[in-house]
Parts: structure tokens; sequence; C-alpha cells
């Protein structure tokens, strides 16, 4: 049957029915807020380039997840931004580092909150790279063991969830090894393993003070042009015994995101990254756009697209606009 019998217009019409066929929804357990914790702050310092963002100091960042919680919002990362950097990331790993502070902190007074820790070492090395240097070059295996390192000390603080951003080889082998090891067997690992070389993180680097002092990270983050390598990085996480994927960027990484949804029976995320953050703020000062409303279509593409939690600097305010269900 064609036109006239048949009219698609005739389930648009009416709001209540949209609502009742719609395919996908934005949902509030959905969102993932990302917090950055300086460990030499006294107060918030607002993030210049991601208007609306804070690095927070330990004490306001403990009214911040109180907030969060109070919101509804059922999932933070953490980044940690050290007083101190070294040519080892010592403090990344340090019984009493800002992040491992931070996730016992949480845990105690906001015990609703699903507490993640970004394990990585770019804010933590002075050169800003997300793994050691020789001779110009970056060290993938010397790295490994700083990583597992890492993880196995925010395990300990009690870290709900492990998220390694850092795009070694065998990273999460290592560290998966690491925690059977230490008695941590049960603590999931939420990889980035599909984080693509991207100029979208330029403002995340002002926030974390992850600048490269020389060169950029396309020697161990994916080129852009890459699809099916993307599937390669997943499998090869999977296998390592990863428990979660994780896609970034995402407003231009639906494809991927669909990609690896239909292909692996594992959770899928996507991080709506810095740029995406600070591009739609930026047009919404200018009252180019509306923000509430292209925020919620861009997450939802996020979701259409088979994304099952995003990471979102918006969190918090998708569930102030009670955007989402």
């Amino acid at each position: 049957m064609k036109y006239p019998l048949v009219r698609l217009r005739r389930l648009r019409e009416n709001p209540k029915l949209r609502s009742l066929i719609e395919e996908h929804a934005l949902l509030s357990k959905d969102l993932i807020q990302p917090l950055f914790i300086g460990e030499n702050l006294s107060s918030p310092a607002a993030i210049a380039s991601m208007p609306g963002q804070f690095q927070w100091s330990f004490n306001t960042l403990l009214e911040e997840a109180k907030a969060l919680e109070s919101l509804g919002v059922s999932s933070v990362i953490l980044f940690g931004i050290p007083a101190k950097k070294d040519t080892r990331g010592r403090q990344a790993f340090a019984k009493k580092g800002i992040v491992q502070r931070a996730v016992a902190a949480i845990k105690k007074k906001c015990p609703k909150i699903l507490v993640i820790a970004d394990v990585c070492l770019c804010e933590y090395l002075e050169h800003g790279h997300c793994g050691h240097v020789r001779d110009g070059r970056i060290q993938n295996d010397a790295t490994l063991k700083t990583l597992a390192k890492i993880a196995v000390s925010y395990a300990g603080a009690g870290a709900d969830v492990l998220a390694p951003s850092d795009m070694m080889d065998g990273r999460i082998l290592v560290i998966r090894r690491a925690l059977q090891a230490n008695g941590f067997e049960h603590t999931p690992i939420l990889s980035h393993a599909v984080k693509y070389a991207s100029s979208f993180y330029a403002p995340f680097r002002e926030a974390a003070g992850s600048v490269p002092s020389f060169g950029d990270r396309s020697s161990y983050q994916m080129n852009f042009s890459q699809s099916r390598e993307a599937l390669r990085e997943v499998q090869t996480d999977l296998e390592e015994g990863a428990d979660m994927i994780l896609v970034k960027p995402a407003l231009a990484y639906g494809d991927i995101i669909y990609q690896i949804k239909e292909k692996f029976s594992c959770p899928v995320g996507c991080y709506s990254v810095s740029g995406e953050y600070s591009m739609i703020k930026a047009a919404a000062r200018q009252k180019w756009i509306d923000e509430k409303k292209l925020v919620y279509e861009t997450h939802l593409s996020m979701k259409r697209a088979g994304a099952s939690f995003i990471i979102s600097y918006w969190a918090k305010d998708i569930l102030k606009w009670k955007i989402a269900k």
C-alpha cells in the first residue's frame, strides 16, 4: 500500500501517541557526571573553556557529590589533578592520593552514587602524556606496570569501577591480572577501548592540566578515519578481561557505537567529551541555539546509536531541566 492509504504523519500529530511509540528514551540512570578534583585547591576553580564546570577542592567535591545525589545523578567519574607532578606518576598510586581520598570520601558520604575512577597518567606526569616516555617515545610496556599499580590503589580505596583511558596495548590484561592477584577479582573494568585522537578533547586538557609538553597523542590514540580497527580494539579488550566498553568522543561517532553494539553483547557507553560541551555552550551563549533542546537531541542520538550509558558534563543540568525520564 502507499499514499493516500499510507500516511506516516498519523503517528506524529498527537503528542501522547508520539510518546507512546517512541523507540528510544534518555533516562536519568544513563548519565555519568565527570568531576575534576584539584589537590592544591581550597575553593572551586572555574574552567574557562568549559563554562559551568569546575575543578573542585576536596571539601567542595563532597558538597557537589551530595548535590548530585539529591538530584538523582547515580554515577560519577573522577579525574585527579595532583599538587605535584613527576616523571613516574607516583601521586597516581599514592595511598593518600587525591583520587584515592575522593573515592573513599564519596563512598562514605554518598552511598547511593556509583564511583568510577579514571585510570591514566596524563594528569600526573610532567610531560602530560598518557604513558612513560624515553627518548621522545611512549614506552608501552613500562607504562602497563604503573597503570596496574594505579588500578589496584583505586580499587583498594573503594572505587566501584575502574576506567583505563590510556590506550596502551595490553593494559586491560595487566590490570586484570593485578586486580586478581590483590583480591579485587570482582572489580569491573570499563575500558576506553575506542578512544580516537580527537580535537574535541582540547578543553579537557585545560580542565585536567594534561596538555602534552611535546607532540600529540596520535601514536597511541586511534586515527579517526578508522572503524574496523575499533572492533579489533573492543575484541582485544574483552578477551583481556574488560567488562564494559567506552567510545569517545560521542557526537561524531554514532556509527562506531552502533557497530560495536551490533557485534558484541557487552554494555557499551560513550563519553560526550569537553569539545562537544564547549561548542554547544558557546552557541547557546550567543543565542544561536536552544541549549536544552540540543542537549536532549544529541544525547538521545547517542542512545539511539546503541549507548547504554553516557558520560556527560550535562548530567547534572539534564536532571535539573527534567528532560530525562
